[in-house]
């Protein structure tokens, strides 16, 4: 069995393709029970997973905070719960604006750019 025979350092999976030490198998489409595949960010198995960016408002106050989720609803609704402690003082909040990335990272340098000043000053303006 391929499992006991080397060590998980070894090996690395991606899409049913073993590479063990500069050799590559190709295994049948069907998956090995017990498994964890390293795939890039933001994918589950075969499906892509959308990650958010997005920016939420606060109706008390002259707040805006801008983050990244897989998934926005939920993670809207711990904002307004009080879940989240660098919002907790600010809540309630509404949706200003959202885009939708297949990779994190991609998801990542847009949060960036849109907590610097000049994204700042772009959210200001949609409001």
């Amino acid at each position: 069995m391929i499992r006991s025979a080397f060590s998980k350092a070894d090996l690395f999976l991606y899409r049913n393709v073993f590479s063990i030490k500069s050799k590559t198998i190709i295994l049948p489409s069907t998956s090995l029970p017990g498994w964890r595949t390293c795939l890039p960010s933001g994918r589950i198995g075969r499906q892509l997973k959308m990650i958010y960016v997005y920016a939420i408002r606060s109706l008390k106050r002259n707040y805006i905070y801008v983050g990244m989720s897989n998934n926005i609803e939920r993670r809207i609704k711990e904002h307004n719960n009080g879940m989240n402690r660098s919002t907790k003082a600010y809540k309630p909040f509404e949706l200003i604006y959202k885009e939708e990335y297949y990779s994190r990272s991609e998801a990542r340098i847009r949060e960036k750019y849109l907590k610097s000043g000049i994204g700042k000053e772009f959210l200001k303006s949609l409001i």
